[in-house]
């Protein structure tokens, strides 16, 4: 039977390293409608919904046809604000794509292959792709490290693992893609924040604090977060030359 899935875009207008990135212009177009119709390009989602904070980015979602939902403009990050969204919609589906807003050069392919890995790992809670850097001193980088059975261990702002007997070929980081299955999302958000998250400031450390199975999968490719100025100088250079800015709708 086919798996019935919902995507949800989650975006803060007021965020606080580059406050109202989710309106900025990227070749014309505001940087979570690049999310939007990039997401829609992976034709997975029965559903595929932005979740915002703020009447600026709903209307803005209007005016180009996306699908939005105001929400509460108190959580602590996207990872409960799509969960309020989801519980909103009183609808069934098998797993829920978190897709984080802020990624305008996001994959169509990623997400396809992030969801259809889960399909096939059904027995996991979480599924976090993982994309190959070479320079992991950046904190606004999440870095992970993995069991052999590519199962997440931990994640940090820091540099891990530490060189500290051998020099490693390349880190991972966690690449702006979340699979959850419909209960632990609940599950997630329920739960207040775990002491470990409290210290390094990242969301899914609440998820390995409380034990879930969060599955990982190499993926390929350059994506990165609009963080700060220069990732935003960065993304409208590299949207310049963007192969799939022409196929949106």
């Amino acid at each position: 039977m086919k798996k019935k899935i919902l995507g949800l875009i989650p975006s803060r207008l007021m965020s606080i390293r580059l406050p109202m990135k989710a309106l900025l212009p990227i070749s014309g177009i505001p940087l979570i409608i690049h999310t939007y119709k990039r997401s829609k390009l992976s034709n997975c989602f029965d559903d595929l919904i932005i979740c915002c904070d703020d009447k600026r980015i709903l209307n803005i979602a209007k005016k180009y046809k996306a699908k939005c939902m105001l929400t509460s403009p108190h959580h602590n990050n996207g990872t409960e604000r799509i969960c309020e969204a989801y519980l909103k919609l009183k609808k069934k589906y098998d797993l829920i794509i978190d897709i984080q807003g802020d990624e305008p050069l996001i994959s169509p392919y990623h997400i396809k292959k992030v969801v259809n890995f889960h399909i096939n790992n059904f027995d996991s809670d979480i599924v976090l792709p993982l994309l190959k850097i070479s320079s992991p001193n950046n904190s606004n980088i999440i870095k992970v490290v993995t069991d052999i059975k590519k199962n997440v261990i931990y994640m940090s702002r820091n540099i891990i693992p530490f060189e500290f007997k051998k020099k490693v070929k390349y880190f991972k980081k966690h690449l702006s893609i979340v699979s959850f299955k419909p209960n632990s999302l609940i599950n997630f958000s329920k739960n207040k924040k775990t002491p470990l998250e409290e210290i390094e400031d990242i969301e899914l450390l609440r998820a390995v604090e409380l034990g879930m199975k969060i599955k990982t999968l190499d993926l390929v490719g350059d994506s990165f977060s609009v963080d700060v100025l220069n990732d935003y100088e960065n993304a409208k250079i590299q949207m310049s030359k963007d192969k799939f800015l022409k196929k949106y709708e």
